[in-house]
């Protein structure tokens, strides 16, 4: 049936078919009230709105509209690398914030608890305390104290630690990353150490060599004050992958660092594992009996440490907000490539018009075609930022062994290594996000084909 013979029923005209030109072939498709209608696309059914219709064909490529179709998938690709940016930043940003703390809490203490007096009892008194709490699952002694290890010239400030090797392991991991030796081959009265991996090269000692304890506190001689000095064993050393953990931890025997420091009944305190040290201050904060508040303190790992992970929570923040720009910027060039397609379609629009189209139905077929871009964009970014989210340790491996030089120094960024930990409401804020504004500059051009006045598009046609 050709264009001039349009049947006719109650409420408007109907469509037979849609024609294969937009441009010569949209009046086959008005209605009065734009209800959807069963369309015969490529031999195929298809429930579509005549406004959705027309704005799924802008999207097909056309020989005379290619320019266009240029733009359009400029527009999405820039849409995609937003996204897949952003995915990617706030993937490595949460896997350094996970591994980091893993790293720390197999090392450093989920809560710590001790006696204001020195001499204010045991630590087997000071367990009792706490056995009986379901969100302690271990505890264990220590004694610390400031000193400097001496070798070869080389010297280096540390907080020595004493540990009971037979209950360490109930608070601590970092057992399972020892190079070589063990907890247990920390003995009594041997001065035996363990340290850092990072902090063991700095010093220039190896396994079975010696190292010199140098302690604030000195010895009264007739020729005057002089440094307390004490040769230790070296029988183990610890790698977590963290420079600042590796390059300053130091242990040896309870009993020989009581020795050391003179203070052969005393210790530090009580070093707690947490059932969730995410938790840590809650815990801590009803921890300990009222009757034993005024001698006992207790803090969590939030005292010296909280600090660090605001900053790294900040940091966070701020390169969300920089991807976000880069995402609105990318979205914003759907304004260009929407604003061309109306002035392309002027006569087309004009048409539809003084068919009967209204404004409303050609805003309408400009925000679909929008929205469309900007869907496809966010859908493409998406799974090509998960596929590079999963896989940037392995990827970055590969181009540092393209580059023959190691790009992530724990010296530096705390970690040897890339991690990366996707937390799905991130990808879902972040896909919403872009969605919302890709509708949000679609708004302007599907407004400014709306307003296209039908007399003056078609004066030169």
């Amino acid at each position: 049936m050709g264009h001039g013979s349009v049947p006719r029923k109650k409420g408007g005209i109907v469509p037979e078919r849609p024609s294969e030109n937009f441009e010569t072939g949209f009046s086959d498709g008005l209605s009065g009230t734009m209800p959807p209608f069963v369309w015969q696309h490529s031999g195929k059914p298809t429930m579509l709105s005549l406004e959705t219709w027309i704005g799924l064909r802008y999207l097909r490529a056309k020989k005379r509209s290619g320019f266009m179709s240029f733009i359009g998938a400029i527009s999405i690709i820039g849409i995609a690398i937003g996204v897949t940016a952003l995915i990617v930043v706030l993937s490595v940003v949460n896997g350094f914030q996970k591994d980091v703390r893993s790293q720390l809490f197999s090392v450093a203490p989920h809560a710590e608890i001790g006696y204001y007096d020195p001499a204010g009892g045991t630590w087997q008194e000071l367990r009792k305390l706490v056995s009986g709490n379901k969100n302690v699952v271990g505890s264990a002694p220590y004694i610390a104290d400031q000193a400097l290890l001496a070798n070869n010239g080389e010297v280096r400030g540390v907080q020595l630690r004493g540990i009971e090797p037979a209950e360490e392991k109930q608070v601590a991991d970092y057992w399972q990353k020892m190079p070589y030796g063990r907890f247990e081959d920390l003995k009594a009265g041997e001065f035996d150490i363990i340290l850092g991996q990072d902090l063991a090269d700095a010093l220039g000692v190896e396994k079975g060599g010696k190292v010199t304890v140098i302690t604030p506190e000195g010895n009264v001689t007739p020729a005057g004050m002089v440094p307390r000095l004490k040769q230790f064993n070296l029988v183990g050393t610890v790698k977590t992958g963290i420079y600042e953990l590796d390059n300053s931890l130091a242990m040896t025997h309870i009993r020989d660092a009581q020795t050391l420091y003179r203070t052969e009944t005393g210790f530090g305190g009580l070093r707690l594992k947490l059932a969730d040290p995410q938790n840590a201050p809650t815990i801590v904060a009803r921890l300990l009996p009222a009757a034993a508040s005024d001698k006992v303190w207790a803090r969590d790992w939030t005292f010296s440490n909280q600090s660090y992970f605001n900053a790294v929570e900040l940091e966070k923040k701020m390169l969300f907000v920089i991807m976000f720009f880069i995402s609105l910027v990318a979205s914003i060039n759907l304004i260009s490539t929407l604003i061309m397609t109306v002035t392309e379609k002027q006569s087309a629009i004009a048409i539809l018009r003084t068919q009967g189209l209204p404004p409303a139905g050609i805003m309408k077929i400009f925000f679909v075609q929008g929205a469309l871009l900007g869907l496809i964009g966010t859908l493409a970014g998406t799974l090509l930022g998960l596929v590079l989210a999963y896989n940037i340790g392995a990827i970055l491996k590969w181009f540092e062994g393209l580059m023959g030089r190691k790009l992530i120094e724990s010296k530096v960024y705390f970690l040897d290594y890339l991690p990366s930990h996707v937390v799905w409401s991130d990808v879902a804020a972040i896909a919403a996000i872009s969605i919302g504004l890709s509708l949000l500059v679609t708004l302007y051009p599907s407004w400014r084909a709306a307003k296209t006045e039908p007399a003056e598009a078609l004066r030169y046609e």
